[in-house]
């Protein structure tokens, strides 16, 4: 199923009929969300999300300079960390990743020192808009801040790379310890499944955000990390981890930024306190912006969801661009869920079981058509009926095989809410599983999560059965894979 995705993936890029690397330019004015409400406020979302005027994506991508996380970022196992990078005119790079003990960042563990030097090579012919890139690795170190800590990672590199530390040797405050140097030629990295293929895959955009007029973000977008920590050492990056965002330009205001740009390896970021403010997950949620999934799918989400009766609704708008400006075919999926309950796997999350009952396609290029059109018969839709822009129901044939979507279909999903530094409600779904499999029994739910949601509606809206006839140029598309719902797979892909 994953290849079948890959595939599909690539092939929407290349019948896309435009360049890899599209630079558009930034905008003189930005219109802004103010005195917008309910629904009008979900529309401006979805069409500020196509906007790609205001995005400049860089190429070859600038990556000189520091490098942050603006807030605590979660990757699978769960970890938790925060990241500052900072690359050299000279290809020259140090990295500081810092791990905690707590899912708000506030108890650091240990960190990891990284020196090493990258090159950047050509446009990536897998993931459109991306550059690929070749690194090297001199130094690798680990600082512990507690015995504790100093005690597990010891535990596990003493398995694999004997005499790393000495059996009950106590812990010394900021002395650094060599997991890898190219000098020595020692390396004991794989022990604690520690690698840096993020650093082959780059994008670098600009972005003119409103509601302030020409205040510019940059961000750094990295390779994504594998959701299985054994195969992270061999796995080479098609998508996305959150992207880091410039010490000079990023999202204002943020605390948390100047926190992690002023911390160094002895002095770990100690993140504020953050007030956990219950969020109900009822009301309307959309992308906050054009999501990358591995295996080359690109798409925007809008959800729905009815606390009322635990019923909810997606609209998911898949395109071929990073930019999210080329779309291909829109998905719309529904279902139950059940009452949340907290996790006591990954901490500050909420468990929750989605059920997909409902599906409908509607393709919206070339590509998409032909390949609906020539699915065998009784496994997605009436063959031969599928026309551009008109919608099936593929409810009744279980699915379309085509694009890798059964009915009905369970996820065991994961989900947190949040504000951001403005104020405004997040939700979190479930990262979907690199492999393109599903989250479809207990042991597979999700350690870690996608892009966030923005709440755009509170109170009950037009379901997106309704919603599907919003002119292209105000809705987003989905991934030219599938990733249905919410973080659903209503196939063996993703349906988030």
């Amino acid at each position: 199923m994953a290849k079948t995705y890959c595939f599909l993936g690539c092939f929407l890029g290349l019948v896309a009929g435009r360049k890899f690397w599209e630079v558009p330019d930034p905008m003189d004015q930005i219109p802004s969300s103010a005195g917008l409400k309910g629904e009008d406020q979900c529309l401006y979302q979805l069409h500020h999300l196509q906007d790609g005027a205001r995005i400049t994506a860089l190429l070859p991508p600038s990556i000189e300079g520091n490098w942050i996380s603006t807030g605590c970022e979660v990757r699978p196992g769960p970890e938790f960390l925060t990241r500052s990078y900072t690359f050299y005119p000279n290809r020259l790079f140090k990295a500081l990743q810092f791990y905690y003990g707590d899912h708000d960042c506030r108890k650091p563990s240990y960190s990891l020192v990284i020196k090493g030097k990258v090159r950047l090579r050509q446009a990536s012919w897998i993931t459109r808009g991306a550059t690929e890139a070749d690194y090297s690795l001199h130094k690798v170190g680990v600082i512990f801040y507690s015995q504790e800590a100093m005690s597990h990672i010891a535990a596990q590199m003493n398995r694999t790379c004997a005499g790393f530390v000495s059996s009950g040797r106590p812990w010394a405050p900021g002395r650094v310890y060599e997991l890898l140097s190219a000098k020595a030629d020692r390396d004991c990295t794989a022990a604690i499944g520690f690698t840096m293929h993020e650093l082959s895959l780059v994008r670098a955009e600009k972005q003119y955000n409103a509601p302030h007029v020409g205040a510019l973000v940059e961000k750094l977008f990295l390779g994504d990390i594998h959701t299985k920590k054994s195969e992270r050492v061999h796995y080479r990056p098609t998508g996305y981890q959150t992207p880091l965002q410039s010490a000079m330009h990023h999202i204002q205001p943020c605390q948390v930024c100047l926190l992690i740009l002023r911390s160094n390896e002895h002095h770990p970021p100690v993140l504020p306190h953050v007030p956990h403010t219950q969020v109900q997950l009822s009301g309307k949620w959309v992308s906050s912006q054009c999501e990358v999934r591995p295996a080359v799918l690109f798409l925007t989400r809008s959800l729905t969801f009815h606390g009322e009766n635990h019923t909810w609704e997606g609209l998911y708008y898949h395109y071929a661009d990073p930019l999210c400006k080329q779309p291909t075919f829109t998905l719309y999926a529904s279902g139950h869920y059940t009452k949340g309950v907290h996790s006591e796997h990954v901490r500050g999350g909420t468990e929750l079981i989605f059920k997909v009952s409902h599906a409908r396609v509607r393709p919206l290029n070339q590509s998409i058509l032909r390949m609906l059109n020539n699915a065998h018969h009784g496994s997605c839709g009436m063959s031969g009926k599928w026309r551009i822009r008109e919608e099936q129901d593929i409810t009744d044939t279980g699915g379309c095989n085509a694009l890798g979507i059964r009915l009905p279909h369970i996820e065991y999903e994961l989900f947190k809410t949040e504000q951001d530094s403005s104020g405004r409600s997040l939700v979190y779904m479930g990262e979907r599983p690199t492999d393109g499999s599903s989250p479809d029994t207990p042991d597979k739910r999700p350690t870690s999560y996608q892009p966030p949601l923005l709440k755009c509606a509170e109170h009950h809206l037009p379901s997106p059965r309704q919603g599907m006839a919003i002119p292209l140029s105000l809705s987003p598309l989905l991934q030219p894979c599938l990733t249905l719902i919410i973080g659903l797979y209503v196939c063996q892909a993703a349906i988030t």
